[in-house]
Formats: structure tokens, sequence, C-alpha cells
């Protein structure tokens, strides 16, 4: 019997070029589309239609540790988009290894900032990136050979 084997260490999240680091426990990458690929109609003798909505845009949820240097450079594309709307970057999420998915988005811009908390403990800073069109292959997980 084949065993599949993930390793959360195989998935890459890139942003302009840069590796992001420094993750928060749980789940701490999410992409998802903004509107469904087809709008669904049932007219009064149950003749199902549908219309392709064309949107392929979306919305990645990044969760890093307060302590992440990747905070650094989000913070640096949310300014230079503050100032002279200059943060518009590329965006990926690639599973290297046995996992098969990637997503990309050839433009994506910080949405909004992260809540900003303190306590004892480590934090989390979770960012919100608007993905203008995503190209994906969702795939599976190789057999890790047993």
């Amino acid at each position: 019997m084949a065993v599949k084997t993930y390793d959360p260490r195989d998935v890459q999240v890139i942003i302009g070029g840069f590796s992001m680091t420094g993750y928060a426990d749980g789940t701490y990458v999410s992409v998802t589309s903004d509107e469904a690929a087809y709008n669904k109609t049932i007219g009064a003798d149950g003749e199902v239609s549908r219309a392709r909505t064309n949107n392929r845009s979306g919305t990645m949820t990044l969760t890093l540790k307060q302590t992440s240097a990747s905070n650094d450079v989000l913070t640096g594309f949310a300014i230079a988009d503050e100032t002279a709307n200059g943060g518009v970057f590329p965006a990926m999420v690639k599973e290297v290894g046995s996992g098969r998915t990637l997503l990309f988005a050839a433009a994506a811009w910080i949405q909004q900032w992260p809540d900003v908390g303190y306590s004892k403990e480590i934090g989390n800073r979770e960012w919100t990136i608007a993905l203008a069109t995503i190209d994906r292959f969702v795939g599976g997980n190789a057999d890790s050979g047993a």
C-alpha cells in the first residue's frame, strides 16, 4: 500500500522574489477565490443554466510570527504602494518535493495591514494580499515509497 507524505517545510511562499520565512503555527498560508467560477440559475421549470463569471481573482492570507523578517519585506511593499503606487509584485505558493500544487499571481499587492498586538507570548501578523488573477494547479502528493 502506498503512503503519501506532506511536509509543511516543502511549501514555499515567494512574494516579489523573496522567499517568506517565520510562519506561524497552524494554517500559515491560504488562497481563496473571490468569486465562484460559475453562477447557477434554476428556472421555475427546473431547467439549470450557468453563467461564467470570468473572475480569477483571489486573496492570500499569510500568517507570520511577529519575529519573522518577512514582515519587513511585506511592510516594504505596503509602504511602496502607499507612497508611490509601487507595491505590486508577483506571488507564488508552491509545493516542492513530493507535492504538486502551484498557485501563481503575476500581480498582487498588500490589501490590508496586519493587526498588531503584544503579549508575553510571540504573536502573529496576518497579512491580507490581493491576487489579480490566479493561475493554479491543485495537486496531491507523491508516494513516499513504503
